[in-house]
């Protein structure tokens, strides 16, 4: 795709202008040291795939980006809520994240957990103040919270923390965690599109997102093996460290790589059947061949 630089820096700057008007505009009542713990937690937000994602699939089925641009946050604040969280002493301990210090080493633990908190209410509450929403919008909103929920990316960081020190890995579990950590918060923005625009390509971009979730994951676990802070923005070998249940640990790092290949292909073949999908071609492209 001859302008994908263009397009992803346009949705980009949508997105982070949004975002950044959004934390802003946070209610100046609240403590100040939760105010910029959140913002603190969303800012530098690397490539803002998720927002990146929903506001292609929208484009691809004819709307604008404006019209998914609350769920595009809302999903946006899940994940960022979910990292803080993540990084907590009880989760997986890292003190690094986007290349610099993890929320709760910033702000301590407990405004951690608060602050995680408050990104998770703000991401509905920005959803529910979405202007002449419609009955599809609640479609929407049903797909981020299904997806994010106890069916979701908390089962998947449940299932993950269980299998800690699993000596006898299952390719089955792996792909457990996998589906729901990582990858449904990447099927959720195409299915908030979908949902808004009366479930058009709801299956396929259902497939796409899981295929390019494994993906993702499959690429993260490869560059923890192979990355450095100062490329990956967050702590390397932390898995083979805590002992998780990574692709490279029950596959082997050529094996990870060989899975990593056939989900592309998946990918690829997908979108062969869902019209205006270049944007989100190409950018599988450079998430497989992503290196940070």
């Amino acid at each position: 795709m001859a302008n994908f630089d263009q397009v992803y820096d346009r949705y980009y700057k949508f997105f982070n202008e949004y975002l950044n008007s959004t934390i802003k505009s946070l209610d100046k009542t609240a403590p100040a040291v939760l105010r910029e713990a959140m913002e603190y937690a969303v800012a530098d937000g690397g490539k803002r795939v998720r927002p990146i994602l929903c506001f292609a699939a929208a484009e691809a089925l004819g709307m604008s980006i404006d019209s998914v641009k609350e769920f595009a946050l809302a999903i946006e604040l899940i994940h960022s809520y979910s990292l803080v969280h993540d990084d907590l002493p009880s989760m997986d301990n890292d003190d690094y994240r986007r290349g610099k210090y993890s929320t709760h080493k910033k702000f301590g633990e407990a405004n951690a957990i608060l602050t995680g908190d408050a990104l998770l209410n703000l991401a509905f509450e920005t959803c529910l103040f979405k202007d002449n929403a419609k009955i599809s919008d609640i479609y929407a909103m049903r797909v981020i919270a299904e997806y994010a929920g106890y069916r979701g990316m908390i089962a998947g960081q449940v299932l993950d923390l269980e299998n800690e020190n699993n000596s006898n890995p299952s390719e089955k579990v792996l792909y457990d965690i996998i589906n729901c950590k990582c990858a449904k918060l990447i099927i959720a923005p195409l299915l908030v599109a979908s949902a808004v625009c009366d479930y058009k390509y709801f299956d396929e971009l259902k497939e796409f997102g899981y295929h390019l979730g494994v993906l993702f994951q499959m690429i993260d676990d490869i560059m923890d093996c192979e990355g450095t802070l100062e490329g990956i923005g967050k702590t390397p070998h932390k898995d083979d460290a805590s002992d998780k249940l990574s692709t490279v640990k029950v596959f082997g790092l050529d094996g990870a790589k060989k899975r990593a290949e056939e989900h592309y292909v998946r990918c690829k073949h997908v979108l062969d059947n869902i019209e205006n999908s270049e944007f989100l071609s190409a950018f599988t492209d450079k998430l497989y061949k992503r290196k940070k």
